[in-house]
């Protein structure tokens, strides 16, 4: 037995697993180049081994949507299209042809540049697909060779790899995986997706030696480790960790279906927050009762130029419609700040947290970006969607009751225009975010003017406290448990509910479950989580 070792790693997905470690490693392969006289024949041989590797890749993608889902298995067609890639083929072409070299070799150059010049780009999707590339290349060299790609892991174990290409882990025993430790990837890679997808503990970052491979070991996900050989005191810590995992887990299952109740009858409404439709997944899959936050950034944040009236129609109708009837709390554009979007032209700032975002943007008639026009368009979209489910409206960072008049002006605009071109709409709530000191302190005014305050703890935290939430150096004295901010979140909910208006709270603090009991006890009446956090706030509301 040799001495333990602990490496620190990066924590991907959280877990225990327990086990011996598989060492997988990509057969270290020289692809011979060799001169060719029949220039025809070798690009036939790329040609018949494109696809037969395109025929594989279909065989793949059909394992995965079985064993990951439909979205996950996804990246299996994108490899498809990479092999088809008219750039791709010419490189190949060219190299067999004007150098006289071998398709192997062709391909072999043709992945590792390709491959390079993807791992050199800014933009972290890209930076992904290096490794598809390697992954397609490697793909039609062992078609060439007649080469079969198999990964053979016999029993439950611990995978252990420099990194890991999509067909590498789709092609792997599902109830042999007890975890994954790769030295490269990232928090976005396809590993990092599948792991949390298949509930296992990942950790990257984490440089291997061949030699742990049979080795006993324990990966903490929650800490982001790697122990070789512990000794016997660190594997009992681990077993039980793991059992109370377990017992968490078998808990929270439980709970599904259950209502949202302490144990003196108080109701509370436990929603979810999400950032994009494909969400809704996980909403459902976690049983929150509603969404209390829909972030309406994404459609700015991934287009090119604005999005139209239709294109946000759709994505607020397709959210509604799959929500069935419970309420969805859709927030208007939170652009600015951390969140650019380029086509804005938005001017760039010293302290943009405190800049031109968010309604700022949306009440600025005579901007440069009309913010008024963009902000009509979205509101006609949201109106449009409201008679296919329980839609509600939200905007951010409101300072002043003239803002929240300003707004209730536009949208009796937008209602009386829908009414003139006989499009239906539904009457639905108008709440705002309480995310600014300003807020707080009139929001027994501002309680007259809306149906509900949603307070955004995070803001308001970096705001009472005078701290840039994203300065990583003031993180020991960013606190959000503050007496300040609990304060204000006692104030809101007093003045709401005086003029009849429900208070929630969709910052990040409504997940704190040492936080639950104050909040019931204040008379909070909506908390909105994110999906995975869910259960746990339900747990933490039903044992008050």
């Amino acid at each position: 037995m040799g001495y333990m070792e602990i490496y620190q790693g990066k924590s991907i997905f959280g877990g225990i697993a327990i086990g011996k470690i598989y060492c997988y490693s990509k057969e270290e392969r020289r692809v011979r180049r060799s001169t060719i006289s029949n220039v025809e024949q070798e690009i036939k041989r790329f040609e018949e081994a494109k696809g037969i590797a395109v025929k594989q890749l279909e065989i793949l993608y059909q394992k995965a949507v079985k064993e990951v889902g439909e979205k996950n298995a996804e990246i299996f067609e994108a490899q498809s299209l990479m092999i088809e890639d008219e750039d791709y083929k010419k490189s190949v072409y060219n190299i067999i042809e004007n150098q006289k070299l071998n398709a192997e070799y062709a391909v072999a150059i043709t992945g590792d540049n390709f491959a390079e010049m993807f791992a050199g780009m800014e933009d972290e999707y890209f930076k992904a697909r290096s490794i598809d590339v390697k992954d397609i290349s490697e793909r039609i060299i062992n078609v060439l060779l007649g080469k079969e790609t198999k990964t053979e892991i016999t029993e439950p174990s611990i995978i252990v790899a420099k990194d890991l290409a999509p067909s590498e882990t789709v092609q792997m025993e599902k109830k042999n995986i007890l975890a994954f430790v790769t030295e490269e990837g990232s928090v976005n890679s396809h590993t990092a997706i599948l792991a949390r997808m298949m509930n296992i503990p990942a950790v990257i970052g984490i440089a291997l030696k061949k030699e742990w491979n049979g080795k006993q070991a324990v990966v903490d996900g929650h800490k982001g480790t790697l122990i070789i050989e512990p000794d016997e005191v660190t594997l009992q810590k681990a077993r039980e960790e793991k059992e109370r995992d377990e017992a968490d887990k078998t808990l929270l299952l439980e709970l599904k279906g259950k209502e949202d109740i302490t144990k003196d009858g108080r109701k509370i409404n436990l929603f979810a927050n999400i950032g994009n439709p494909s969400d809704v997944v996980s909403v459902h899959e976690n049983d929150a009762k509603g969404i209390g936050l829909f972030r309406s950034e994404f459609l700015y944040l991934e287009k090119t130029d604005f999005p139209t009236e239709e294109e946000q129609f759709h994505a607020y109708k397709m959210v509604a419609e799959n929500m069935a009837g419970r309420k969805v709390i859709i927030r208007t554009m939170d652009i600015g700040a951390d969140k650019q979007a380029d086509y804005f032209q938005l001017p760039k700032e010293d302290n943009p947290a405190m800049g031109y975002r968010a309604i700022r943007i949306c009440l600025d008639a005579d901007g440069g970006n009309k913010g008024k026009v963009i902000f009509k368009t979205q509101l006609r979209a949201i109106y449009r969607a409201s008679t296919y489910g329980n839609l509600a409206i939200m905007f951010p960072m409101i300072i002043s009751l003239d803002e929240v008049k300003q707004i209730k002006k536009i949208v009796s605009e937008v209602k009386n225009e829908l009414k003139e071109d006989g499009i239906p709409y539904a009457e639905i709530q108008l709440g705002i975010m309480i995310e600014t000191p300003a807020a707080v302190m009139i929001s027994d005014e501002l309680a007259k003017e809306v149906d509900f305050f949603s307070i955004g703890t995070n803001d308001l935290t970096q705001y009472t406290l005078a701290i840039d939430r994203q300065n990583t150096r003031l993180d020991s004295i960013y606190d959000s448990h503050h007496k300040a901010i609990l304060k204000m979140i006692q104030m809101v909910v007093e003045n709401g509910h005086k003029e009849n208006c429900w208070v929630g709270i969709c910052g990040e603090l409504a997940a704190d479950t040492t936080l639950t009991k104050t909040f019931v006890d204040m008379g909070i009446d909506e908390l909105s989580v994110a999906p995975s956090m869910v259960l746990k706030v339900r747990k933490a509301i039903r044992s008050i």
